[in-house]
């Protein structure tokens, strides 16, 4: 018998060696070249203050990478119909993973679109209803109300042997209720803000934004159809031409020998500006719909959108409307009490998935709730409830700050997550600025050491406590506690709310101090924003700067979208003595070679298409011509590559003073973006620079009360303190401020404080407090209070 051997090596299997992610060159954005190795199955957390480059290193190099490679694993037809990706600006990246990217991008608009729909959830109850429910209606897509019902018959020719005509039916039932379609809303048009029925069409009676009396698609179309009289005021118009003039049909006619389409005002202004998301339209025209447009609960379907017969179907005297108006946590406790055997593998899933709605913190929302109406927190959070079961291991995870919108009693349970994905084997990778997630983390990577040109270096990497001691802004902030005030102002009036019902709110009363800074908070979805947006109302003299997305093109920059530009090109203009539209590059002075982009695009079909300088105006965006125009030594494109600090220096004195560019660069410094560059494109800024950019352009409207929500959102520990400068310099300045907040530093610093609770959804909606930040840590009554006396540490 031979003798057995023992050759096992010491040294770890080859498949084994593989647990680090290296980035070695990385130079996406403002990064500088930067190397770094990343364990994988731990929690990686990335600090540092706004515009460092954390996003650009985790979710433009990492994860963008990552999804590239996974998408050219598919054939080239598939790829023809993805997104396609440019490879990131990186020497060596070795040992990705699959990366899932859970980001706060805001959920589409969709008026369709609700928080069933964009999970699992929907589609499970559907299916639920259309198994048990009574009485049975039909399949799955009756209880759908994004399905319409239809009927159909005729003849159908069946091309087998010998062709012969078959007479055909064909019926699908669905859920969608036929007054408003599916949306739970109708609208009415107000015909008075489309035209002046006093005029007739040749005299200019169409108020609607955009259309001319020469423009020859519209206003032409109506006048020249042959339909009409257009010499004849709308107000005499018969009840056959009112017809035609509002609601005729598609028709083809022909002005000037064009054929061209006519059709009813109605349908027109429907299709042109109804169909679109309010959000993404320009300012005059959303002002133009909001004032021709109200939406009403539909009375058909009081709002749930479906039809008759899916709302009459029910389980245990509940239809599926019911379910999906529930609060969440009600339903996870109906769904509970079910207990159907032919249905069992379905009632866990769904289980499964509405327990983990209330586990991520999402418990207060409704199935109904439109997705658009989601903060960026809560829609990373929706995001999140599809990964919370995943079998996948090995997987690298990408969160963009999931703490934000999340009171700190909420912060314990989203970490507790994070810790749970990491512990299945998965590596997590965080882009926090809240130092209760940071602290949980196994590995930090900081980087900075500024914003902007200033950033894109790690400044350190290892262990929470390497950080503390590292000497690093956030190492050294990362304890940092505000202190309660000494004294706090004296209000100089009160903004009364009587009887708030908004949402969850339960008949609040509250008067709201003026002339002071005011702190409103509780739990997530306790109803703040619903006190503080649903009850105040925006008008004169109140300016609301809420969470809403910017929108811009890689066109679109800090200049232009603060109005910067339009007082620097009139200084120009004057200097030289010409028009300011030379310098547009997006008007005649754009470079005719690339149309003012300052790049050429190439389309690589299913590849990435490839972004090259423009070899005429070298990147410049404007033509040679406009570039001999000088102002203070200066041309167009050089002061568009200053800084926000060096440009109110440039404009604040000299041949080159301009007061009104000037007074907008003081405001984007109070605002802690001097490190922008004035022709950066909106594209490339974080999420915390673009909501002080934001904040920045609102600082320019006149208005006694500000109403900020969650300003600290993307805000470094050391930016936090800048903002609680500028908020006191506004209160200081006779504003009266209400921040709508979650971090204890701006609760510390408030003059009163309303505390909204004592839970979320049906258990919230009502005032928990009232009082001085002082009274709240001594009262300690609330979970508000609790957290905010250990923070401050009493």
């Amino acid at each position: 018998m031979a003798k057995r051997t023992d050759t096992r090596s010491t040294a770890l299997p080859g498949a084994d060696s593989h647990d680090l992610i290296r980035v070695h060159g990385a130079r996406e954005n403002n990064l500088k070249d930067v190397s770094i190795e990343i364990p994988k199955r731990r929690l990686t957390v990335f600090t540092g203050v706004s515009g460092s480059g954390k996003s650009s290193l985790v979710f433009d190099t990492i994860a963008a990478e990552s999804q590239r490679l996974i998408n050219e694993t598919y054939s080239a037809f598939v790829q023809g119909f993805m997104p396609t990706l440019a490879r990131p600006e990186v020497d060596v990246l070795e040992g990705l993973t699959t990366a899932i990217v859970v980001d706060q991008q805001r959920m589409g608009a969709d008026p369709r679109s609700t928080v069933g729909t964009a999970t699992d959830a929907n589609a499970m109850l559907r299916i639920l209803f259309s198994r048990l429910a009574n009485p049975h209606i039909g399949p799955p897509s009756a209880y759908a109300f994004n399905v319409p019902s239809v009927r159909a018959s005729g003849a159908i020719t069946v091309e087998r042997g010998a062709k012969k005509a078959v007479k055909a039916t064909f019926t699908r039932t669905g859920g969608m209720c036929t007054r408003c379609e599916g949306r739970g809303t109708v609208s009415d048009i107000d015909l008075t803000q489309l035209y002046d029925d006093s005029k007739s069409i040749a005299e200019g009676a169409f108020t609607i934004p955009g259309w001319k009396s020469d423009s020859f698609w519209t206003v032409r179309v109506y006048a020249e159809s042959g339909l009409l009289d257009p010499n004849k005021p709308i107000c005499k118009y018969t009840k056959k031409e009112m017809e035609d003039f509002l609601y005729r049909e598609p028709t083809k006619v022909k002005v000037e020998g064009v054929n061209l389409t006519y059709e009813g005002l109605i349908p027109k202004i429907q299709k042109s500006f109804l169909s679109k998301d309010k959000e993404a339209l320009q300012p005059h025209i959303r002002a133009f719909v909001e004032r021709a447009v109200t939406f009403t609960t539909c009375p058909e379907c009081d709002g749930t959108r479906l039809s008759e017969g899916a709302r009459s179907s029910k389980i245990k005297r509940i239809s599926i409307a019911d379910a999906c108006a529930m609060q969440i946590s009600d339903l996870a406790d109906w769904v509970s009490d079910l207990d159907e055997p032919s249905v069992a593998p379905l009632l866990a899933a769904l289980r499964h998935t509405l327990d983990s709605f209330v586990e991520i913190g999402l418990g207060y929302l409704s199935l109904d709730r439109p997705s658009g109406t989601l903060s960026g927190g809560e829609a990373q959070r929706v995001k999140m409830i599809r990964h919370l079961g995943s079998s996948l291991t090995d997987v690298t995870y990408v969160f963009d700050e999931p703490t934000i919108g999340l009171h700190p009693h909420d912060i314990q349970r989203m970490n507790n997550l994070l810790l749970r994905l990491r512990d299945k084997g998965n590596t997590v990778l965080v882009v926090e600025h809240k130092p209760e997630t940071i602290a949980i983390a196994d590995h930090v990577v900081d980087l900075g050491p500024g914003a902007g040109t200033g950033g894109g270096s790690v400044c350190f990497e290892g262990t929470v406590e390497g950080l503390r001691a590292g000497g690093t802004i956030t190492g050294r902030h990362l304890d940092d506690r505000a202190a309660l005030k000494d004294a706090v102002r004296t209000p100089t009036g009160t903004l009364e709310i009587r009887g708030a019902t908004a949402h969850n709110l339960q008949s609040v009363d509250v008067d709201i101090p003026l002339g002071v800074l005011t702190v409103v908070t509780g739990v997530a979805g306790s109803g703040k924003s619903s006190l503080v947006h649903g009850s105040i109302p925006v008008g004169a003299g109140v300016v609301s700067i809420d969470q809403s997305a910017i929108r811009g093109s890689r066109r679109s920059n800090p200049a232009t979208y603060t109005g910067l530009l339009d007082p620097i090109r009139k200084a120009f203009a004057k200097a030289n003595g010409v028009k300011p539209a030379l310098f547009s590059a997006n008007s005649e002075g754009a470079c005719p070679n690339c149309n003012g982009a300052g790049v050429i695009y190439t389309d690589l079909a299913m590849m990435a298409g490839v972004a090259t300088t423009c070899e005429e105006c070298e990147g410049k965006r404007y033509q040679a011509s406009v570039l001999d125009y000088h102002l203070g030594g200066r041309d167009i494109s050089e002061v568009l590559a200053m800084s926000v600090t060096e440009a109110e220096e440039f404009f604040g004195a000299g041949e080159a003073h301009a007061p009104a560019a000037h007074r907008i660069l003081g405001r984007l410094t109070d605002v802690g973006l001097g490190y922008l560059s004035l022709g950066q494109p909106l594209t490339t800024l974080s999420g915390g620079e673009r909501q002080r950019l934001k904040l920045a352009t609102h600082m320019a409207e006149k208005g006694g009360v500000y109403i900020l929500d969650e300003p600290t959102t993307g805000l470094h520990l050391a930016d936090v303190e800048h903002l609680l400068g500028l908020l006191d310099r506004l209160v200081d300045s006779g504003k009266s401020v209400i921040v709508v907040e979650h971090h204890q530093a701006v609760m510390a610093h408030a003059d009163w404080i309303i505390d909204l609770g004592p839970g979320a959804g049906h258990d919230g909606g009502r005032i928990v407090f009232e009082g001085t930040p002082a009274d709240l840590v001594a009262d300690r009554s609330t979970l508000t209070g609790e957290h905010l006396a250990a923070y401050v540490g009493t």
